[in-house]
């Protein structure tokens, strides 16, 4: 198994659940963070959110954009791909149900035009598990693997 092929596994079980990052879009030139939660699937991070968000409407305008949780980082393009019922939606519907099954119906309302699934598609990405690090380019799809233990102290 190849370093990449090995990053996509390790890349899915540490985030193909619900996750929360920072993330950060730009607004005149300046970066603009907030919580969010998300599901990682097939080379995407995916979020649930409201098309009217100040998140959806930089996005909108620019859409590159960073993930940060604790030292795992991921930049890429994110997108608005519309409401959870379009058809094209179904199948990551099922998996964001799934996946955020705690609250997904306690704090969304489909009948809600406005709310939609934000993906953001991942090209650069660093995360670590079990005592390795990988540095990944998802458009080269080139991985680098190595020793990494995190010594920084986190705290909650």
């Amino acid at each position: 198994m190849t370093a990449y092929e090995t990053s996509l596994t390790v890349l899915k079980e540490l985030f193909q659940r619900d996750c929360q990052f920072v993330l950060s879009t730009c607004k005149d030139q300046m970066p603009s963070s907030r919580c969010v939660d998300t599901y990682y699937t097939n080379g995407s991070f995916w979020i649930v959110t409201y098309a009217k968000s100040q998140k959806v409407r930089e996005i909108m305008a620019n859409p590159n954009v960073a993930l940060c949780s604790n030292l795992f980082r991921f930049s890429g393009k994110a997108y608005n791909c519309g409401h959870p019922l379009k058809t094209e939606n179904s199948a990551i519907r099922s998996e964001l149900i799934k996946a955020f099954e705690p609250w997904y119906f306690k704090h969304n309302d489909e009948g809600d035009e406005a709310m939609c699934y934000v993906k953001v598609e991942v090209e650069h990405g660093f995360f670590f598990k079990d005592g390795t690090g990988y540095d990944v380019d998802f458009l080269t799809q080139e991985a680098k693997q190595f020793p990494f233990e995190m010594d920084i102290m986190v705290l909650n």
